[in-house]
């Protein structure tokens, strides 16, 4: 039995001049962080995770929690999460403690991949595929004045590289939502997926407006078009919406999932194994959307731990119920956005080519940390 003999925190930031800000409807950002988290052994091997947000609030829930772990199996992991929300049940569940849960999750299992000599995949449920297609996200909102002319800059260099799929960010305002959408089309041509993201900016109402304008382009799945827990917005857009609903980002722990799916008030469902709870929390949203028939894509948005972990998730996928003929295979989402760390922080980055991602084969997550070079990005 391996024991578990510490867990340690590595914040991680990158920092891109104001100029070059970019984001979602909400608002921009020149900041890109990541959370590494290390999960020691007694048997000298570390696992490593990823927690989405700010690394000095994981750093403070770690504080309090470690001592819970400390001692305990690294197989009873979650257990320990388990009797921590028990106990500690006023910090209720839609915070960073689920994030740092996540990460100790993820690299829970990957060090028990490193222990038994098997991947990610193949513990969770076994390899399915040795290759996962992913989705070029990016088309942000920047600083820049000519806003139609930002997001030809970002499209056209990927229009022709190989990628199937794409999202845009939208939901400043539903005219500006045709236009951008519009000009999308035209780089990457009518083929390709093409979605879009609001990112919660809109009521019921401004939703509905931008669906039924942007609708004649053949709009793959409409992301966050409401508020993350408008449970009744949802339910209500979900009968009138002429596009494909998705969400999940946002979301934390099984609970929110359940009602997510339960209610149907969506048609893909995207959880952030970084932010959600792990890779445990992603198999029981896997079974769950399965036996509900709804589809599934992670999202991803940090460093590039959380994209292996997404990574070998959808790997280990059945195809239910689609048998060998799968009309729109799960996509993983690639951020294409300025961000330093996703090429750096491994001996081997994970790299896109003809819009497909190779899952890694060796023991764990299959992935090494450079940390001589993640030293210029470390801030704790």
């Amino acid at each position: 039995m391996s024991i578990i003999r510490d867990i340690k925190i590595i914040g991680l930031e990158t920092v891109l001049p104001e100029s070059l800000a970019y984001g979602m409807a909400r608002g921009l950002t020149s900041r890109r962080g990541a959370c590494l988290v290390m999960v020691e052994t007694e048997d000298g091997v570390t696992g490593i995770g990823e927690a989405w947000g700010p690394s000095k609030i994981s750093a403070a829930y770690l504080d309090l929690v470690r001592p819970y772990f400390l001692g305990q199996s690294l197989y009873s992991q979650r257990g320990v999460q388990h009797m921590i929300l028990s106990k500690h049940y006023h910090f209720g569940t839609q915070n960073q403690l689920i994030a740092l849960f996540s990460g100790i999750d993820i690299a829970a299992h990957d060090a028990i991949g490193k222990l038994l000599g098997l991947s990610v995949c193949d513990l969770i449920g076994g390899r399915q595929k040795t290759h996962v297609p992913v989705y070029a996200s990016g088309g942000y909102f920047t600083l820049e004045e000519d806003q139609q002319a930002a997001l030809a800059k970002q499209l056209e260099p990927h229009a022709n590289s190989g990628f199937t799929a794409f999202k845009i960010k939208i939901g400043r305002s539903p005219d500006e939502d045709v236009q951008r959408v519009k000009l999308a089309r035209q780089i990457i041509g009518e083929k390709p997926i093409l979605t879009v993201d609001s990112n919660g900016n809109y009521t019921v109402d401004q939703a509905l407006d931008s669906m039924r304008k942007i609708a004649p382009y053949n709009i793959g799945w409409y992301e966050e078009p409401l508020a993350p827990q408008d449970w009744r917005g949802y339910a209500e857009l979900k009968q009138k919406a002429p596009i494909p609903l998705a969400t999940g980002e946002a979301l934390y722990e099984t609970f929110d999932f359940r009602r997510l799916v339960e209610d149907r008030l969506v048609d893909v469902v995207q959880p952030d194994l970084s932010l959600s709870g792990g890779l445990s929390v992603a198999r029981f949203v896997g079974e769950l959307c399965s036996s509900a028939h709804l589809r599934v894509s992670p999202h991803v948005w940090g460093g590039p731990i959380g994209l292996a972990a997404a990574a070998h998730w959808v790997a280990s996928l059945p195809c239910y119920p689609h048998s060998q003929n799968d009309p729109t295979p799960t996509l993983v989402e690639y951020d294409i956005g300025k961000n330093p760390m996703r090429e750096c922080l491994l001996r081997t980055p994970l790299t896109v080519v003809n819009g497909l991602l190779a899952v890694p084969t060796g023991p764990g997550l299959g992935v090494e940390i450079d940390f001589e070079a993640m030293a210029q990005f470390r801030i704790n």
